[in-house]
């Protein structure tokens, strides 16, 4: 049988390498993290609260400068080359933030514009993600009239609308009701060469949709891998954070 061929690493999208964030307070929310994420796979980072989920998140985004460790994502390190990684990735965090007196067609093209598309392709662009999340009759309306599951549509639709190759989410569908979450499951199945990582704390979600998973707690990750080699994922999760 011929040996397992390994990855090269130009098939990741995202290398993390002793990755740590200290607060100047001495809080240690991540504390020297490894990871690799494969180009085109849905990668969950799963974890109690204040296991150091969102500041991973926050990290790789360049949202959040490390203290420790290096991370490229797309290629470019998150510190040196801030700019460059910015231009390749688009982000979706816990707190959703949009225009609320816009419609969520205007809403969309505006990012678009911001984000370098000319008119006509934020326009485009703009109708097909309100397709992709299932929004096409609402896309007229203003968002302040949106539920909140709603809302974390748009934004979900907003962090894809440059095409960007990859997107972070930081608890995608966190407080939804299950019809809303599996929209956005949906959207996010229907995704084609896009690298995703996202933090969650439902193991349903994980289950279905990520390729790999990384549990971590108090800043460490204790246990990888993907959700089908892992078994019962709860059962799994619950012992790692126990340990």
């Amino acid at each position: 049988m011929a040996a397992a061929t390994m990855p090269a690493m130009t098939d990741y999208a995202i290398v993390a390498e002793r990755l740590a964030k200290r607060y100047p307070n001495g809080t240690e929310a991540v504390r020297g993290i490894s990871f690799r994420v494969r180009r085109g796979e849905i990668f969950g980072i799963l974890g109690p609260n204040g296991a150091g989920k969102s500041t991973t998140m926050g990290m790789l985004g360049t949202l959040v400068r490390p203290t420790g460790g290096t991370v490229t994502v797309a290629g470019f390190d998150v510190v040196a080359d801030a700019r460059e990684v910015r231009r390749r990735i688009g982000v979706a965090m816990q707190e959703v933030g949009v225009d609320e007196l816009a419609t969520g067609r205007e809403y969309l093209v505006l990012q678009g514009r911001l984000l370098g598309l000319s008119r006509r392709e934020a326009a485009g662009r703009a109708s097909e993600l309100l397709e992709l999340v299932g929004l096409e009759e609402a896309a007229g309306r203003r968002m302040g009239e949106y539920s909140g599951g709603t809302k974390r549509r748009v934004d979900l639709a907003s962090a894809l609308i440059h095409r960007p190759p990859i997107v972070f989410l930081d608890e995608p569908t966190e407080g939804l009701d299950p019809l809303a979450r599996n929209v956005i499951w949906e959207a996010l199945e229907r995704l084609e060469g896009t690298t995703v990582v996202l933090t969650t704390h439902y193991m349903e979600e994980a289950d279905r949709l990520c390729d790999r998973i990384v549990i971590v707690d108090h800043g460490q990750i204790v246990m990888e891998g993907a959700p089908r080699e892992l078994g019962s994922l709860e059962h799994v999760y619950l012992q790692a954070v126990a340990a």
